[in-house]
């Protein structure tokens, strides 16, 4: 995956992954970094199989690495991930190779991955059901005093 190792070399992707580690350092809730991008991407994978999508992989892989990219500019400026994540990948992706329409449904998976429309299957929806997916509640010392709603939370082993 040739578009894959180009964004993992990307300086722009290893500043803020750098930045978002060191954010994070003390952090008690879930993390950010790569190992949790690649968890999503897999699940991702899994879920573009299994529901017959046909996504290629390094769209998936792509969009997975650099979803919460937009963190570092939330941690720095207090602003939303999301869009900024967005803006951030467009450069990173159209540096590794990915041609304008991959870009602008990659870009906009990532700036929409907080909301999305369970009935449509698309990129969106691969990326908002895997990010929430990857998540170990059954097994977070921080359960009890996690933000997110008891209904939302991973008690069981799903993926």
């Amino acid at each position: 995956m040739d578009k894959i190792r180009k964004i993992m070399n990307n300086t722009t992707y290893i500043n803020s992954m750098t930045y978002i580690k060191d954010a994070e350092v003390d952090r008690k809730f879930c993390l950010h970094g790569v190992e949790h991008s690649l968890d999503v991407a897999r699940i991702c994978y899994i879920l573009n199989l299994e529901e017959k999508l046909s996504y290629d992989k390094e769209i998936i892989y792509a969009m997975a690495l650099l979803h919460d990219i937009g963190r570092s500019a939330e941690y720095q400026n207090k602003v939303s991930h999301h869009q900024a994540g967005a803006d951030i990948a467009k450069g990173i992706l159209q540096d590794a190779g990915f041609d304008t329409l991959e870009v602008e449904e990659i870009c906009d998976a990532i700036a929409s991955h907080k909301y999305v429309d369970n009935n449509k299957k698309d990129l969106k929806y691969l990326l908002y059901k895997a990010d929430k997916l990857s998540r170990n509640c059954f097994d977070c010392r921080m359960y009890a005093e996690c933000y997110w709603d008891e209904n939302l939370k991973n008690k069981e082993i799903t993926y």
